[in-house]
């Protein structure tokens, strides 16, 4: 009797305590309904048309009105010839994507850090930051003018007259490179305001203790970005089949396809050029739910690796 009249005393007690809560900070959760209803609408709801990728769909039965395939489009795609060259340039992109400029904004980020003069690591990371706002389109444009075979930039350095988007063996190069150009000094940034929490205390102590600038930066510095290093490395794992459509359509050219042929063009060629919805539903189904399953296998990794998780 004890246990349970103590039990609705904690239950009031907390029923009292949430009500007080959303008493005390109704702005807060007023200003959270609008984000809150936008993602619902244009994100969830959505997800009512994934059951066309069961369906032979025909835009004029509808959705419900079309027939019931169950799992015939992904055994389509399965069964396709270019499936499997398909998949292996998605994950084989992404992943070597992953792999080399993931340390790259961290590596700026703690040379950055070092930096004594304000002027001139303000003028160091401005520069670090601006490709990050062109736009992919003329970023490939201008991978293109500078590979071209006749007058690229490229080409009058080496002095040589070769076509390098029109070799598959050298497309992930070129992809992987630009993207590091593109991207590493945005990235950067939040790695940098990591570091500017860091307490100046601790570097005075280990001046006084004799440390060099490598052992502040091993001791101090990388333990403190650990934690965002890893909640970036979930996210950006989460998103390895997401490979950027715009940049690969705008470099793809016939002679590259066997490097560049990846799952997002070809959801794009078969749902908005073919107008296969169905299809490509299925396709872009199967590429979401393999990111899904990534993230939660790295997020797993992590937490057991580091004791950290954020999913």
């Amino acid at each position: 009797m004890k246990s349970r009249n103590a039990a609705l005393t904690r239950g009031g007690a907390s029923g009292r305590s949430l009500k007080r809560r959303l008493a005390d900070n109704w702005q807060l959760y007023l200003l959270l309904i609008v984000p809150v209803v936008i993602t619902f609408i244009y994100k969830y709801i959505p997800m009512y048309g994934i059951q066309i990728a069961f369906r032979n769909y025909k835009p004029s039965r509808g959705i419900t009105g079309s027939e019931w395939v169950g799992l015939y489009w992904f055994e389509r795609f399965f069964t396709s010839p270019n499936c499997a060259r398909m998949i292996k340039n998605t994950i084989l992109l992404s992943l070597y994507s992953l792999l080399w400029s993931f340390p790259v904004p961290i590596i700026l980020a703690l040379a950055l850090n070092q930096l004594r003069f304000p002027g001139l690591k303000r003028t160091v990371q401005t520069v670090l930051y601006a490709p990050h706002f062109i736009s992919t389109m003329i970023i490939c444009g201008m991978i293109r003018i500078f590979l071209s075979p006749s007058g690229g930039l490229v080409n009058l350095l080496l002095g040589t007259n070769v076509d390098y988007l029109s070799q598959s063996s050298l497309f992930r190069t070129i992809y992987i490179s630009t993207g590091i150009w593109q991207e590493s000094g945005w990235g950067a940034i939040i790695y940098m305001a990591t570091l500017s929490s860091v307490d100046p205390a601790l570097y005075e102590a280990a001046k006084v203790d004799g440390a060099s600038m490598f052992q502040r930066i091993l001791h101090i510095d990388i333990p403190e970005l650990m934690p965002m290093a890893i909640l970036q490395l979930i996210l950006s794992a989460s998103n390895l089949m997401n490979v950027g459509f715009e940049k690969v359509f705008l470099l793809q050219t016939d002679l590259n396809k066997a490097a560049s042929d990846i799952i997002a063009v070809y959801v794009y060629d078969q749902g908005i050029l073919n107008a296969k919805y169905s299809y490509s539903t299925a396709v872009g189904l199967f590429n979401t739910v393999v990111n899904i399953i990534l993230l939660i296998i790295v997020n797993r990794i992590a937490k057991k690796a580091a004791d950290v998780s954020f999913v």
